[in-house]
């Protein structure tokens, strides 16, 4: 008895060393957190209810297409809404600070739509901060606050991000100041296909993210932000242990476009495609099952122009393989528009090189940004925030529109026209009781709107329905 307690004694010690060597092997996040935490914020965004859409878990897109295999579960976003009495509401969420000069980062869906959004700091100071642009494609939105020599975090480069890399997230789930959670990379450049988000190839992660971590940093073992945690997969609403966030090079891209213009510009090829799997890839002559097919060449467009056809199969982008469908969006879209880019395309039972000049993606009717004139005090039609065009015989005939009658909104770029909710593809009816039938009518209708004014339209959506809109402008402030 007395030698098997000194063999299992001697046994405890070897694993208690093994057990400390591995301890020691593993990092500490220590210094990442101390340096880093004074930069993240928490966000708050405000909802009087007077708008009818705040952002809430149905008002936001949620899954269409789902990963094979996974039963029963549906991704939800993470700026959980707050109801605080009566018709108001709030959504929360996490950002951080990019320039000492008060930008901050953080997600579209949680401060979309607000009616005021405020950042409070590390120091528990707290900023009415300004929308400067969104981006709902890529789910980022752009705040400024009024301050100074503001702690910044360092940024990174996403593109060099490996499957088992560790990382690192802070931010304010559940409302809890700056919570620290870790994990590694499960995966880099996944996409959700055509039905949501095609544009944004996801980190995927094993980090716990919960409510309110959205907008929040994710950062590498050098101190870097990598990438803007962003979305869950969970049938609770819950950390289910699979995270996604925005690659930091695609929110930057973003960033200075917001910046520059106004609005972000993706290149595009003109084309609907399909999934590769091994019946098709059988029936095409395909080595293997991948690739993106093409089912559509859409008519003018840079794909039908470099002559690319249906059954076409994309095999490479400017070098980079296409494995699946979903791979070739992000590609195209963080290209800029007018570049020739070379694509690998099988044609007939064989691969040869296409040159395509890409052309712009049509803007998305979900972004906006103050670098346009609507938040400035500015009289006349333009104060409306939105620019209208003379409507298309083929307008007419989809939305069952007389001659004579209407016009349509060409793009949407002020706050207040898109809290209302009017979009791009929208026919203006009438302006107040007035009926419009041409860009001129229009105008001379909306002449004398001044900052303060409350204008009625009478607006025909792209799904038929009429209905009375009603349009804030803005005050001088």
């Amino acid at each position: 008895m007395k030698r098997m307690s000194i063999r299992l004694g001697a046994g405890l010690a070897l694993m208690l060393v093994a057990a400390g060597a591995f301890a020691a092997q593993l990092p500490d996040f220590t210094q990442i957190v101390k340096k880093n935490a004074p930069a993240v914020v928490h966000v708050k965004a405000y909802y009087d209810g007077a708008h009818n859409n705040p952002p809430s878990q149905n008002h936001r897109r949620g899954p269409q297409q789902l990963p094979p295999g996974v039963p029963d579960i549906f991704r939800r976003f993470f700026g959980q809404p707050m109801p605080r009495g009566g018709r108001e509401h709030i959504s929360i969420g996490s950002g951080f600070i990019i320039s000492s000069d008060g930008y901050i980062l953080t997600n579209n869906h949680v401060v979309e739509n607000a009616d005021k959004v405020t950042v409070r700091l590390h120091d528990r100071r707290v900023f009415t901060a300004k929308v400067v642009g969104t981006d709902e494609p890529y789910d980022i939105a752009l705040l400024k606050v009024d301050a100074k020599n503001l702690p910044t975090v360092t940024l990174g480069d996403s593109s060099t991000l490996q499957p088992g890399q560790w990382v690192l997230a802070i931010g304010m789930p559940f409302n809890f100041d700056y919570t620290v959670t870790q994990g590694i990379v499960s995966a880099v450049g996944r996409s959700f296909g055509a039905n949501d988000q095609p544009d944004v190839p996801f980190i995927q992660t094993d980090v716990p993210i919960n409510h309110g971590n959205s907008g929040g940093p994710l950062f590498n073992l050098n101190g870097q932000v990598v990438g803007i945690n962003s979305q869950i997969y969970s049938s609770t609403g819950g950390y289910m242990g699979v995270s996604f966030s925005i690659p930091i090079n695609i929110a930057m891209d973003a960033v200075r476009q917001i910046k520059s213009k106004g609005y972000v510009s993706r290149g595009m090829i003109g084309v609907m495609i399909q999934q590769v799997n091994a019946k098709k890839a059988k029936a095409l002559g395909l080595p293997s099952a991948s690739g993106a097919l093409i089912a559509k060449v859409n008519d003018g467009s840079p794909a039908d122009k470099a002559g690319l056809e249906t059954g076409d199969v994309i095999q490479a982008f400017n070098g980079r393989e296409i494995l699946n469908a979903a791979d070739l969006p992000p590609m195209v879209a963080s290209t800029a528009p007018g570049t020739t880019v070379s694509l690998k395309v099988f044609h007939q039972g064989e691969s040869e090189t296409v040159k395509v000049k890409l052309g712009e993606k049509p803007r998305d009717e979900g972004s906006y940004s103050s670098v346009n004139p609507t938040d400035k005090a500015v009289s006349g039609s333009s104060a409306l925030g939105f620019n209208v065009e003379n409507i298309t015989d083929d307008q007419r005939e989809a939305l069952d529109i007389k001659d004579g009658q209407g016009v349509v909104i060409s793009d949407v770029y002020g706050r207040q026209a898109m809290q209302a909710g009017l979009r791009s593809g929208f026919v203006i009816l009438m302006v107040g009781q007035n009926r419009v039938t041409s860009v001129k009518d229009f105008k001379s209708l909306t002449k004398n709107v001044d900052p303060g004014d409350t204008v009625m339209l009478l607006v025909r959506n792209r799904h038929g329905n009429t209905a009375f809109i009603t349009v804030s402008v803005p005050k001088q402030d």
